[in-house]
């Protein structure tokens, strides 16, 4: 689905510690209705003089608003790699470059070593020993190079504490950033992560979304595979808009459940989904529906204040020479279409913009719900009422958490963001149709801004064929979720925690539920 739409969900759970999972749930049924986006608009396989910036624009503009009501199936591959990590460069003296060694009290003696060893094997090269007196020039450098090393070292471990201390300038900035430089054992370490985890792991996701019939599906996988070893998992999901349900496959959730929660589980989850209601009543009248429309109003509104710079037409070929490169499977698809338009944002731009939307997301619920932000005090739900479990208590949870985010300092770092981006790619087919959509992004690394992980998310789109099954590996009787396969979270939880009010449960679960905000009226004290 919309990769842009699941950054929001994303970025949304890293800033908000402790409550992510509350405000993702609160989300995910505006998030799932906003849907993939696609569009029906021909244009010609060159760029032309009419096609600038402003038309790619509204172009686009009119793509997305079209797709809100349309249906198909998609498949999404994500592909995370450290390339720009593991580039090995020269070991140098002059403040640039890598070093190998780990902590600035080391990098005199460190250095010293390293010159001192190319030395040895120079001289081992020309079969001759490194003490003879044609070398006496370079010991001398190398023990020169030390000594004003370890002067230097001193003098500016000296002036953090005395201004008046002088340092010369190549050291002082040395040392002053070392901690940013890269290490031979960084690149050693982003070596071995891309080799053992980024390479093996694959990330996919594919369903169908069908706005109308109130219905979206998609089958998440994550699969590992290396020479000797192989492993994958999956994890259908079901989501009915008309009545506001999502459902995940229990099996996944049903052991460490066992283990950790219910000693009585046994195999009653086997085979079943898990249901989880998000409105039980409790909620004004619509506020779904209306959740969804202020969710497309706050993301047009940010949209159509986006400059006209960030968007332009590219040719297909020019996909090919991206740095890093596309990966390898991905670029053939997406080099077979006929019209590509672009989106490119720096980091600090596209975290501007979420918070922009975050803000008039608020402000418009607010508005329309003022009785669902103004019981919320302190940023914080009163943990000692008595309904914190009702869908309306949740909600309230979401929307403090919310407003916490939109109040606090926005925090972007524009000089450590602006070298990095998020770009944005749209490909058409022959048919005017939107064949897929590219996201990547880049990660800078904390020793250097200019060389961080990229992550690129292809999504492709296609019509939805008669005979596709949403859920290849579940029988026909499981396929859609219903009542006789099916386990209500919320009953469940009500039974779960009577179990552990008439004593029983495991020492875990005791902990858990003791730490629960509710009141001892409510569900009794758990000994």
């Amino acid at each position: 689905m919309k990769p842009v739409h699941q950054n929001i969900v994303n970025r949304l759970q890293t800033s908000t510690k402790g409550n992510t999972l509350l405000v993702s749930a609160f989300l995910t049924g505006a998030v799932l209705l906003t849907g993939c986006q696609s569009t029906g608009f021909s244009q010609s396989n060159v760029v032309s003089e009419q096609q600038t910036s402003a038309a790619a624009k509204s172009a686009l503009a009119t793509a997305l608003d079209k797709q809100r009501l349309q249906s198909f199936s998609y498949h999404s591959n994500i592909e995370i790699n450290n390339d720009q990590q593991t580039v090995n460069e020269d070991i140098d003296n002059s403040g640039t470059g890598t070093i190998d060694s780990g902590y600035v009290y080391s990098y005199c003696d460190d250095t010293h070593d390293q010159a001192y060893i190319a030395l040895i094997m120079q001289a081992e090269k020309e079969y001759k020993d490194v003490m003879e007196t044609e070398f006496d020039a370079e010991r001398t450098v190398i023990e020169q190079d030390y000594q004003a090393c370890e002067k230097a070292f001193d003098a500016w471990n000296e002036s953090r504490y005395d201004s008046d201390v002088v340092v010369p300038e190549e050291y002082q900035t040395l040392f002053d950033n070392y901690d940013e430089r890269t290490t031979l054992l960084d690149i050693k370490e982003a070596k071995l992560l891309d080799a053992y985890l980024l390479k093996p792991l694959s990330l996919n996701a594919q369903g169908i979304y069908q706005p109308l019939a109130g219905k979206a599906t998609m089958l998440a996988s994550a699969q590992y595979q290396a020479r000797n070893h192989r492993s994958s998992i999956n994890q259908p999901v079901y989501v009915d808009f008309f009545k506001g349900d999502i459902y995940l496959w229990a099996d996944n959730f049903a052991l460490a459940n066992s283990e950790l929660l219910d000693e009585t589980l046994g195999t009653k989850w086997q085979n079943k989904w898990l249901k989880i209601a998000l409105d039980d009543g409790t909620l004004p009248e619509g506020f779904g529906k209306e959740v969804i429309k202020i969710h497309f109003a706050a993301m047009d509104e940010v949209f159509a204040a986006a400059p006209v710079s960030q968007f332009d037409y590219v040719a297909p070929d020019t996909l090919a020479s991206l740095t890093p490169k596309l990966p390898a499977h991905q670029l053939p698809n997406m080099l077979e279409s006929e019209q590509i338009i672009r989106r490119v944002e720096s980091t600090a731009d596209y975290k501007r913009s979420y918070q922009d939307y975050m803000g008039i997301f608020y402000e418009r619920i607010a508005q329309q719900y003022p009785e669902l932000v103004e019981s919320s005090m302190d940023d914080e739900v009163d943990a000692t009422q008595s309904d914190n479990f009702t869908s309306k208590a949740l909600v309230q949870q979401a929307l403090a958490i919310l407003k916490h985010g939109v109040d606090r300092d926005a925090g972007v770092d524009e000089e450590e963001q602006s070298a990095t981006e998020v770009q944005t790619l749209y490909g058409f087919d022959a048919r005017d149709q939107l064949q897929w959509q590219h996201l990547r992004s880049e990660f800078p690394s904390e020793t250097d801004k200019n060389k961080g992980m990229v992550m690129d998310a292809l999504q492709q789109y296609a019509d939805i064929s008669g005979q596709e099954v949403a859920f290849p590996n579940l029988p026909s009787d499981l396929q859609v979720p219903n009542p006789d396969n099916s386990v209500d979270v919320r009953e469940y939880g009500e039974e779960l925690l009577q179990h552990y009010r008439d004593g029983n449960g495991t020492s875990m679960g005791k902990m858990l539920f003791n730490m629960l905000p509710v009141t001892p009226e409510q569900f009794g004290a758990i000994d």
